[in-house]
């Protein structure tokens, strides 16, 4: 595999979701928990989606429940707190692993790509991040501290090629 592009995922409904459709955009991918420290980010991403998405760049989220169980929810109660709490209209996927034995083939592609600190590959936690250009191809992946508003530059500068 070369690109995101070339991978599907359900979406929050169950549908099969091909990530080709997203071919010309920059991606900003990041799996999430509605019950992590890192939660309220989900306002920050929902508000570069609203400023950005008209020039091409989309977020895409994937729940995840492998760090401290915060993603216990299925995919009605996840959808409800994403929409009520902080009015989330970004495609969010079906809950997922990205580590271990049945971690998502696009988060073994996404890791592949783009190691993390030290060079490690696993996912350390909640709202890991990766930008991916209109190509499909990874670019960057910063740490879950790394807040959605730091990142506006790194991708209107994407979307500015």
């Amino acid at each position: 595999m070369t690109s995101v592009h070339e991978f599907t995922a359900k979406s929050l409904s169950g549908e099969d979701a091909s990530l080709a459709d997203y071919r010309g955009k920059v991606l900003l991918i990041v799996n999430t928990a509605s019950k992590c420290g890192f939660t309220p980010q989900y306002a920050g991403l929902e508000k570069l989606h609203e400023e950005l998405s008209p020039r091409g760049f989309a977020v895409l989220g994937f729940p995840c429940n492998q760090f401290g169980q915060q993603e216990p929810g299925d995919a009605q109660e996840i959808q409800k707190f994403c929409s009520l709490s902080y009015n989330v209209t970004f495609p969010m996927f079906a809950k997922i692993d990205v580590n271990g034995a049945n971690a998502h083939p696009l988060y073994e592609f996404l890791k592949s790509e783009k190691s993390g600190l030290l060079g490690i590959e696993a996912i350390k936690w909640n709202f890991s991040k990766f930008l991916v250009d209109q190509q499909g191809r990874v670019v960057e992946r910063y740490a879950p501290t790394t807040t959605p508003a730091s990142l506006k530059g790194d991708i209107e500068a994407l979307l500015a090629r």
